[in-house]
């Protein structure tokens, strides 16, 4: 009698089907594994992407550093213009008995210099920021893309409304009541560096609080901040905000203080109106 081996026997539906799972085991445990070992990165691959994004940002600076420099030159261009009718221009229109004096050799080319470049800064601050923004998009999640789309937008329109407002509202506010205050015994002398000082901290601290109702709406879209929350919260925001003034403001008079304060508390009210807003439909959080 000849005796079949067991290999060459014929497997029963059960085995066949028990074999036929092991087997697609074995391809998922295989598939798991190629994807974990893609994902495990070695510490070279690690650095080297450091390295890759921090040469980005370094190219990106450069990018900006570049249209600064070309918007600066073409300032300069018109220097005579930005310093007799924008720079000096809220001073004189505030009173005619203040002075500009310079105390040093070189201040008038300081002060020159110093004009050139923020008027630079501030018209090649829409493409800064749009360099950066690119740099950070990819890291995004889909719903922070969503939630800040337009962004370079909203935010050079916030920061130049701020700078509109520190020009127009706060420095001619400032100064005739700088001007009016003491007694006229005393002349109103005013060394060219502390006003340029004063100019450019006044400007730039405007512009950066007009940019609270844009972070409002991307931190409401993406769910870190709810009209709730920010009214439960408004006492405590409103004295921050008086101090984050009384830092800001060159004086100690409350009436400088109230000119950067009261447009930051409108802010954060607007602030609250744009949270309510994203979160319209969710009354759970209103």
């Amino acid at each position: 009698m000849t005796i079949e081996s067991e290999s060459s026997r014929p497997k029963s539906p059960a085995s066949q089907l028990m074999d036929e799972q092991v087997s697609v085991d074995s391809e998922e445990r295989a598939l798991v594994q190629h994807e974990t070992d893609n994902e495990t990165e070695s510490p070279d691959e690690v650095e080297m992407h450091f390295i890759d994004h921090l040469d980005e940002l370094r190219q990106r600076l450069i990018r900006s550093g570049i249209a600064l420099l070309v918007i600066t030159g073409l300032c300069a261009l018109y220097s005579d213009v930005l310093v007799n009718n924008i720079l000096i221009a809220p001073l004189k229109n505030s009173s005619d008995t203040i002075v500009l004096q310079n105390l040093v050799p070189y201040g008038q080319i300081s002060l020159y210099l110093q004009v050139v470049f923020f008027s630079g800064f501030i018209l090649s601050f829409p493409y800064t920021a749009w360099q950066i923004w690119q740099f950070v998009v990819p890291g995004l999640k889909d719903i922070e893309k969503s939630a800040s789309r337009f962004a370079i937008l909203f935010i050079s329109l916030s920061f130049f409304a701020g700078i509109a407002f520190g020009y127009f509202v706060f420095l001619p506010v400032s100064l005739t009541f700088f001007a009016g205050f003491g007694t006229p015994l005393i002349e109103n002398n005013i060394a060219v560096q502390d006003y340029i000082s004063f100019f450019v901290g006044a400007l730039l601290t405007a512009g950066l609080v007009f940019e609270l109702p844009f972070i409002s709406y991307v931190l409401s879209k993406i769910g870190l901040l709810t009209p709730a929350f920010m009214k439960f919260y408004r006492k405590h925001a409103i004295v921050a905000l008086l101090i984050i003034a009384a830092l800001v403001t060159p004086s100690t008079d409350l009436v400088t203080q109230l000119v950067i304060a009261v447009p930051m508390i409108l802010l954060y009210e607007i602030s609250i109106w744009i949270s309510g807003y994203v979160n319209r439909n969710n009354t759970a959080l209103k």
